[in-house]
């Protein structure tokens, strides 16, 4: 029987490897594990005649002006791969050096753009809805935004949302074949049908209809496939006189090697009760000097990335899907939930200063030495508004920080250290 349960979902992406030019398909080299209601989406450029005098009080029409595509991957229990992946994607420099076994990843922001047509890198991506129902790679999507979310007594989450030009190959056709209107079986022109048993195909093929008279379709049973290429499906007679008529097919054809998923990684995720927090200090470059470290007064901390990207159709490109994806400004955020038990982030207010802000997350050793690790490293940031508040039965407060793009340093450097050896190179 088809399955169409979500748990049987999956997603898979170019994680390592980016697209060498806008619309151009890279293989897939990764299975990530995003959250059960992470689906990615066409979107749909249709519009009615409504506007139109039409004679008639409804529209009658509708227009197609081709789909982009959207959707989100998010991580409940975050590794360290999952931040490379999003952030690589999403600020656009990724260099990795070896670490050990491994490899450390230091992210930083795009000083510009990619090529005329991309502000960012894009990835190919892939997803299988259900099990047997649909399997769709998306070609040329890319990381809007990006958020991390550090709270207390909990794991470390992340969370993107991504963009794409609505450019994609389904593993589904319509196919149309013409036969008498009183056979019972039915050759595809050159297909076989996916499925190792007789059941898979027939579960594969989808819908069978006959166009008995002019404009109307009249769906038609169908009970075998057989294992031929081309298959042959068996079929309820139509119950006509021996006219010839179209019968339209829909389908999973056996499955081309650009549908194969490949194998996930597990990492350690990160809980942030390993998690250490560096405010007020000084970026040298190498190290920071000085701060404060923050540690039971942090309720949670988030980070925001947007890049604001616009998925455009720009003249000349022709085809159903964008050929443009431009970043007008990025900005990033932080907030800091904290109990109010100093006047430590009032001051830096009065002082209106700028100060640096570190967070790093450390898992499990890979090897002596060596720890799967996410950090951020913000060299100077600062708050705009922290107000106050009451949180159960204690005081608490708000830091709404900007993170503010340093002359030398820049806005942030994130590193990552695991396993792989790289993202979005």
């Amino acid at each position: 029987m088809r399955s169409y349960r979500a748990t049987h979902n999956l997603t898979a992406v170019s994680a390592a490897t980016g697209e060498t030019a806008i619309n151009t398909e890279q293989a897939f080299d990764l299975s990530i594990m995003a959250d059960l209601g992470d689906v990615v989406n066409l979107e749909m450029r249709r519009e009615t005649n409504a506007n139109e005098a039409t004679g008639k009080e409804e529209p009658d029409y509708i227009y197609d002006n081709g789909h982009t595509a959207s959707g989100s991957l998010n991580f409940s229990k975050a590794q360290p791969q999952h931040f490379a992946f999003l952030l690589a994607y999403g600020l656009g420099v990724c260099s990795s050096v070896a670490a050990g076994a491994g490899f450390e990843h230091t992210i930083t922001p795009i000083d510009g753009d990619v090529d005329t047509d991309r502000s960012l890198p894009s990835f190919s991506a892939m997803q299988r809805y259900g099990k047997t129902v649909l399997k769709r790679r998306f070609i040329s999507m890319f990381v809007d935004s990006v958020s991390a979310t550090f709270a207390k007594d909990d794991w470390v989450k992340c969370n993107g949302s991504i963009k794409g030009t609505g450019k994609h190959v389904d593993n589904i056709l319509e196919e149309t074949v013409t036969a008498l209107d009183n056979v019972v079986s039915l050759p595809l022109a050159a297909n076989g049908v996916q499925g190792a048993t007789d059941a898979e195909r027939l579960d594969n093929v989808q819908r069978i209809k006959v166009e008995l008279t002019p404009g109307v379709w009249t769906e038609v049973a169908y009970t075998a496939v057989s294992a031929a290429t081309p298959a042959v499906v068996t079929i309820a007679s139509a119950g006509g006189a021996g006219a010839s008529v179209s019968y339209k097919v829909l389908y999973i054809p056996t499955e081309a090697a650009e549908f194969t998923f490949p194998a996930k990684i597990q990492e350690t995720p990160l809980r942030v009760a390993e998690m250490t927090v560096l405010m007020g200090a000084t970026w040298n470059g190498a190290t920071f000097e000085g701060g404060r470290q923050l540690t039971s007064e942090v309720n949670s901390i988030q980070y925001d990335l947007s890049n604001g990207l616009e998925i455009e159709f720009v003249p000349g490109a022709g085809g159903s899907y964008a050929t443009s994806s431009f970043r007008p400004a990025r900005s990033q955020t932080l907030k800091l939930d904290r109990k109010f038990k100093d006047f430590i982030l009032q001051q830096h207010i009065l002082d209106n200063d700028q100060f640096g802000f570190r967070i790093l997350c450390e898992g499990a050793e890979y090897e002596a030495g060596h720890k799967y690790q996410v950090e951020f490293i913000f060299p100077k940031v600062s708050v705009l508004n922290s107000p106050l508040s009451v949180n159960g039965k204690v005081l608490a407060e708000a830091g709404d920080m900007v993170v503010l793009e340093d002359d030398t340093y820049g806005s942030v450097i994130v590193t990552v250290k695991n396993l792989q050896a790289g993202y979005a190179a």
